[in-house]
């Protein structure tokens, strides 16, 4: 059994501070709602104020959802870092720049989200984002000393939703009547994660 060894302070404050900007990334997601509030008049009804802006709130609760999801993969990655090296703070960092960048792409879905430059643009945005998760993974992965655990995780794990994307918007830019609906197959990645693994005999 693998000897349980503090986190290093400065491994600490980097998640600390990579938490902090990723609440305040996904906090961000929600102000262009908080301006179509203002907009309900005295005579306007709120389910109509909601119909008008269908298009925001379809990408705010996506964008949420992404943002959640890249989290969770993120803190599985780390779980078991007690110390850091120049590549994981680094990959950790390019990471954290694509998820502060996500509520600009989500605007532009708001306002014109059936353009396909703008449905590239998006999604180029989380699928970027899951290759530096598999970067952390590579480069948590790669030194033990690293970690806490034996337990080393897999690059190909995030290199799967990423691919997932990469379908979603095929799908998105080759049959535009499927609006945004093709990134629920982002959904799948852990049920596939989970057949490789009963494949693998894990």
């Amino acid at each position: 059994m693998a000897e349980q060894r503090e986190r290093d302070r400065d491994v600490d404050r980097l998640l600390t501070f990579v938490d902090a900007v990723v609440a305040i990334a996904i906090t961000l997601l929600v102000l262009p709602l908080v301006d179509v509030a203002r907009e309900l008049g005295p005579d306007e009804s709120v389910a109509h104020l909601l119909e008008e802006h269908v298009r925001e709130l379809i990408a705010f609760a996506l964008s949420f959802a992404v943002i959640a999801r890249l989290w969770f993969v993120q803190h599985a990655l780390v779980r078991d870092l007690v110390a850091a090296d120049a590549a994981v703070t680094r990959f950790l960092v390019l990471w954290l720049f694509s998820i502060v960048l996500l509520p600009f792409p989500t605007s532009l879905v708001a306002e014109a989200g059936e353009q396909p430059g703008i449905k590239v643009f998006y999604v180029a945005t989380m699928v970027v984002s899951t290759l530096f998760l598999s970067g952390i993974a590579w480069a948590v992965a790669r030194n033990r000393g690293l970690r806490d655990s034996d337990r080393a995780p897999a690059p190909f794990f995030a290199l799967v939703t990423a691919s997932l994307f990469v379908l979603a918007l095929l799908l998105m830019l080759v049959l535009p009547w499927l609006s945004y609906w093709p990134m629920l197959l982002v959904a799948l990645d852990d049920p596939l994660v989970g057949a490789w693994r009963r494949w693998r005999g894990r």
